[in-house]
């Protein structure tokens, strides 16, 4: 169907566009009339009237008054009425009280339901309803006035013309008015299985009704009985349909009702023309208005059942949404937690070892100044030249010592404090130079090495660092071997991530009671030839600066094998 609101927006247009339509709906009232007292059941042109105003404005009204003038012309000469002046006064009596009613009806609409389409809730079908009650009123009153004052009927008649022509109208609207509006919007119309069903159970109770309709026996009380047989059909276009289908509904059905009533036919057929007008547009007009209240009902239900739905998926989106962010923010909270505990943990680790450091390095520099200021006491007092210089040998060791524990703390404050430098690593250079530095203080032991080294990729790390770590574990296994033949092996692999350091020696070993605290600062497995006791500390801290590994394995009477495992710096 052409659809009105796309008409073109020229006003001139518009009017001859209304006034055509205005005229061809006065026809199908007059091919709808009674044929004796030429009553019309509804008068379509005022339901026109009022549709077509509220879908352009009010900028057409000289199209209803036009209209008017020829679709009540067109009545008169139906009507076999004789040309004169008071038909005439009449006739634009007529066209300004169904101007001024349409006007008026669209007035209320706007000023009380301010929209096109007051169908889609209930309470506007209602108002609806009271707009039509009440615009019916000026154009019933307004042309039933004109003709009493133009002599066309008695004044007598003009309760009952007034009446009649009052609930024309007020059926028009309800019957017309709804399916013009509707029409206007695009159709849209989804058919299923389900509906499918539905229309063949509709068509087979249909064809049982007309069937016991030819049924003798039962054939008058299946006619009388067709207004509440329809009632259901009706409702169940409401439910199951839009309002486009459900005003054609209705449309029809009253258009049958009304073509069989006319032609002596049907349940509202009664003793008299206006008796059976009466009911026919009673049974027309309360049907409409029902069926397009339950429609309004049933839109309104649906829409809330729509925003509902759409308003618990956006709840539920906003509850993953927060539940997400939740989740982030507890998982932000629980990697904070734990880094905090891991900062405590370094912190008491870090007082801890400030108490042990502070402890310790007061005790090892003191002890040997106590040491170096007892022996020369003793060298002060002492004639014998031979004694005098183990005194002083003995200094000597005590300062060695002391410079020893001093450099172990040097080398400790610069793992913490200083960046990683990456430079090219040659294992097997650095390794025979820390041996070469180390002989002279082997105390004259024989020293076998054995150096590995499979390293074909360029390997980077930080060489001070490295060589803090190697002069430690060769020095310890030196130290601490014990035996008549001294024996250190090293080995090592490199590959393009990682080097993997193996140093073992065959001394005396660690006891396994000490094994698990041999990494702690400022401990010392043994007594005999008794170091800082930071020598292994400083090459596990200096070893995870390097983002490396260490672990030691020892057998007493058996040796220690010491395995690094430190990363590329190339890679990194």
């Amino acid at each position: 169907m052409y659809r009105l609101k796309h008409i073109a927006k020229s006003t001139d247009l518009q009017i001859v566009f209304v006034a055509v339509l205005y005229y061809i709906s006065a026809q199908v009232g007059l091919w709808l009339s009674f044929p004796v007292s030429k009553a019309a059941p509804l008068w379509p042109p005022a339901g026109l009237a009022l549709a077509l105003i509220i879908l352009t404005g009010y900028r057409t009204w000289p199209a209803v008054t036009i209209g008017s003038l020829i679709a009540n012309s067109l009545v008169f000469l139906y009507l076999d009425t004789d040309l004169s002046r008071g038909l005439i006064f009449s006739l634009v009596t007529l066209a300004i009280g169904n101007t001024l009613e349409a006007i008026f009806g669209y007035y209320l609409i706007l000023r009380f339901i301010k929209s096109k389409n007051p169908f889609h809730k209930t309470i506007h079908v209602f108002i609806f309803l009271l707009v039509a009650l009440a615009m019916c009123l000026i154009g019933s009153g307004i042309g039933s006035a004109g003709m009493v004052m133009n002599g066309i009927i008695e004044s007598s008649n003009f309760i009952g013309n007034m009446s009649s022509w009052w609930v024309g109208n007020v059926v028009s609207i309800l019957i017309i008015t709804p399916f013009v509006i509707c029409w206007s919007d695009k159709f849209t119309f989804k058919w299923s299985k389900k509906q499918a069903l539905e229309w063949g159970v509709f068509i087979t109770a249909l064809a049982i009704i007309i069937g016991i309709m030819n049924y003798n026996p039962l054939s008058e009380t299946i006619q009388r009985s067709l207004p509440f047989l329809i009632v259901p059909f009706l409702l169940w276009l409401s439910f199951r349909f839009n309002l486009q289908i459900t005003a054609s509904g209705i449309l029809i059905v009253s258009f049958i009702a009304i073509y069989f009533t006319i032609r002596g036919h049907g349940p509202f057929v009664l003793g008299s023309e206006d008796s059976s007008l009466l009911l026919l547009q009673v049974f027309i007009g309360i049907i409409s208005i029902s069926t397009i209240i339950l429609y309004a009902t049933v839109h309104e239900r649906t829409v809330a059942q729509e925003a509902m739905a759409q308003f618990n998926e956006n709840l539920e989106a906003k509850v993953k949404e927060r539940t997400k962010e939740l989740h982030e923010e507890i998982q932000m909270r629980k990697k904070t937690e734990e880094k905090i505990k891991i900062s405590n943990r370094k912190l008491r680790k870090a007082n801890i070892e400030l108490d042990n450091f502070v402890y310790s390095v007061s005790h090892d520099l003191r002890a040997p100044i106590a040491s170096v200021l007892g022996l020369v006491n003793l060298a002060k007092k002492e004639k014998d030249i031979e004694m005098m210089r183990q005194y002083l040998s003995m200094v000597a060791l005590s300062a060695e010592q002391q410079d020893s524990f001093i450099k172990d703390i040097l080398d400790l404050s610069r793992n913490a404090r200083l960046e990683i430098d990456q430079e090219a690593i040659l294992f097997e250079e650095m390794i025979n130079e820390i041996f070469d530095q180390l002989k002279y203080g082997s105390e004259k032991k024989t020293i076998v090495k054995e150096v590995q080294v499979d390293q074909k990729h360029t390997f980077k790390s930080d060489q001070r660092r490295l060589k803090v770590i190697f002069n430690n574990l060769i020095s310890n296994a030196i130290r601490y071997s014990g035996k008549a033949d001294p024996h250190v092996k090293i080995s090592i692999k490199v590959d393009d991530a990682t080097a993997r350091i193996h140093i073992h020696d065959n001394g005396q070993g660690i006891p396994k009671k000490h094994l698990k605290n041999v990494f702690k600062m400022f401990y010392r497995a043994t007594e005999d030839n008794a170091g800082s006791g930071l020598g292994l500390y400083i090459v596990k801290e200096t070893v995870e600066k390097l983002r490396g590994n260490v672990t030691l394995e020892s057998e007493e009477n058996k040796g220690t094998t010491v395995t690094l495992e430190l990363p590329n710096l190339v890679q990194a």
